[in-house]
């Protein structure tokens, strides 16, 4: 993102914001509610449109592209509050995310494509035939984000993945996060345990009122003073040794 600026009618929510993040890398975005975090994740889905700047992925623009098209060029989110398709199964909601390959010989990768999900998260095979809407919310989680996986992203948009979830929840969707990057998946997290999201990055920027106020390596924020201060609590045990 480059000199990103995005309104809510005439309300400036996003500043002249510039972030990048390298591939395999996993990038934190952390501040407080209401800087523009969710903004920022919906602006490069495509879901919000931008005002001024430039959006690219791997040197091509795609801040004028569609949603669709932004999944096709590599790009998956996993949104605030989960989102799944309570009516459908589990399996079907996870079709539903590789919906873009329902075509030619990818079809047929889309059966392994689940199998893999399922081997991420056991649970959620055991559930393969349940209603979504019936899981519990850690639960949800988890086919949120093996939704977007079927899509075999370049890039994975987390916003809030431990919102609402108990503490052992919260270090098993951690867990998976760095399973994730070490498989070659590239991550922007939006995490509302700033700790633990700085503990599994590699860097990090704070976002105050729509401006990217501090940007470093993750261990360097984690000892920043006013980053303790503001955003990280006294607390030193990092949450997936919970």
């Amino acid at each position: 993102m480059r000199n990103i600026s995005t309104f809510y009618d005439r309300i400036q929510i996003l500043k002249g914001v510039s972030i990048h993040v390298g591939e395999g890398e996993i990038v934190a975005l952390i501040g407080a509610n209401g800087a523009g975090k969710t903004t920022l994740i919906n602006a490069i889905s495509g879901l919000l449109n931008v005002h001024d700047g430039t959006i690219t992925l791997r040197e091509r623009p795609i801040h004028n592209l569609s949603p669709v098209k932004i999944v096709r060029a590599g790009i998956s989110q996993v949104p605030e509050g989960r989102l799944v398709f309570s009516p459908l199964t589990v399996e079907d909601n996870l079709k539903l995310g590789a919906y873009l390959r329902f075509r030619g010989k990818e079809k047929d990768e889309i059966t392994e494509s689940i199998q893999e999900v399922y081997a991420l998260f056991p649970l959620l095979k055991e559930r393969s035939s349940q209603m979504a809407g019936t899981l519990s919310g850690g639960e949800q989680q988890m086919l949120a984000l093996g939704r977007a996986l079927m899509a075999k992203p370049r890039l994975l948009l987390l916003d809030e993945p431990s919102l609402g979830l108990a503490p052992m929840i919260s270090a098993e969707i951690f867990r998976t996060i760095v399973r994730l990057r070490e498989s070659g998946v590239t991550i922007l997290l939006v995490e509302q345990n700033a700790r633990a999201a700085l503990a599994m990055s590699d860097r990090g920027y704070v976002l105050e009122t729509g401006s990217v106020v501090l940007q470093d390596k993750a261990e360097r924020l984690l000892e920043n003073k006013e980053v303790q201060r503001a955003y990280l609590g006294k607390g030193k045990k990092e949450i997936w040794d919970a």
